[in-house]
């Protein structure tokens, strides 16, 4: 990395950096990457017209392939589906870790599986460079408004080096351990979730069969210790039956498999999150794949 002094007394690490994966999550955190920490980045999207819309919009460039996307990159981030999406943007034919630098660090934005993250790990340390797991949570607003909570798996070292970069798209960044620890962490994020939403379901549920005014319950409750985000966020939307406000069914879904298979490896009991896992799929049943998660009430209204 380089210095620039863009202010009187004041040094700007600046780096080349390489987005993987535009994506309504990957799409904003990127332009966080050049707009507020005025790195120069490079994107890189399997649909190039999405790649070259973003360069019209913020600058940069963008690539034909993730490989030379990462060419030469201090660091290279990505967000994509799953397991797979990220083993074809790193380890396949022209994927991102054929023509990674020595010393650079690949900082994956995706929710994976905590067993991808450790694979990917060791195949870029025989590589000469760094990989850090680093899920995010905050949803398609967070992304857009750069206050994403971020939880890194890795070595210290490389995460003191990183996380500078990382804040131009987060308002919490935490190490929560070794390589994986990131994707365990929000994989304890997702449960605690699958909980909540259905609890806040069944409560809204409730009172309208009950024929409460649910503005005045919840304006009440929600100082008390069933306060959550998601019933400060959602609560009112749920009230009216729309589920167009944030992360999608069918995303969920996939991350309580990757939670549920995790627990089948570790020994751990999650006959809530199992549960609530089976009420989703009765959501998509219901044509509500693109919905958001606070849809788990449209179960209980029909």
């Amino acid at each position: 990395m380089r210095q620039e002094n863009r202010t009187p007394g004041r040094s700007i690490h600046m780096a080349d950096v390489a987005f993987i994966g535009l994506g309504v999550m990957g799409y904003p955190m990127a332009a966080h990457l050049l707009n507020k920490g005025g790195h120069n980045v490079t994107v890189y999207n399997r649909s190039p017209e999405k790649a070259q819309r973003w360069v019209q919009e913020h600058g940069g460039t963008s690539a034909p392939t993730p490989r030379e996307a990462a060419s030469g990159k201090d660091f290279v981030f990505c967000c994509v589906g799953n397991d797979d999406d990220l083993r074809s943007v790193t380890v396949d034919e022209n994927g991102a870790f054929e023509d990674m630098k020595k010393g650079a660090v690949f900082i994956d934005n995706t929710t994976a599986s905590a067993e991808v993250a450790r694979e990917l790990a060791k195949e870029a340390q025989k590589r000469g460079f760094a990989f850090i797991d680093a899920p995010v949570s905050g949803g398609q607003a967070g992304a857009e408004n750069g206050v994403l909570t971020v939880m890194c798996g890795g070595d210290e070292a490389v995460f003191s080096q990183a996380r500078p970069v990382i804040e131009c798209y987060a308002r919490m960044v935490g190490l929560m351990g070794p390589v994986g620890a990131g994707q365990l962490t929000k994989m304890i994020n997702q449960i605690c979730i699958a909980g909540l939403v259905q609890g806040l379901a069944e409560g809204i549920h409730f009172g309208k069969q009950a024929g409460l005014d649910i503005e005045k319950v919840v304006d009440v409750i929600s100082k008390g210790a069933a306060g959550s985000w998601q019933m400060e966020n959602r609560h009112k939307t749920m009230n009216r039956g729309e589920f167009d406000f944030g992360f999608a069914v069918d995303w969920m879904r996939k991350d309580l498999a990757i939670c549920l298979a995790e627990a089948d490896r570790n020994g751990a009991s999650l006959p809530v999150t199992a549960l609530v896992d089976q009420f989703y799929k009765d959501v998509q049943k219901m044509g509500g794949n693109r919905w958001d998660t606070s849809s788990l009430i449209a179960r209980l209204m029909e």
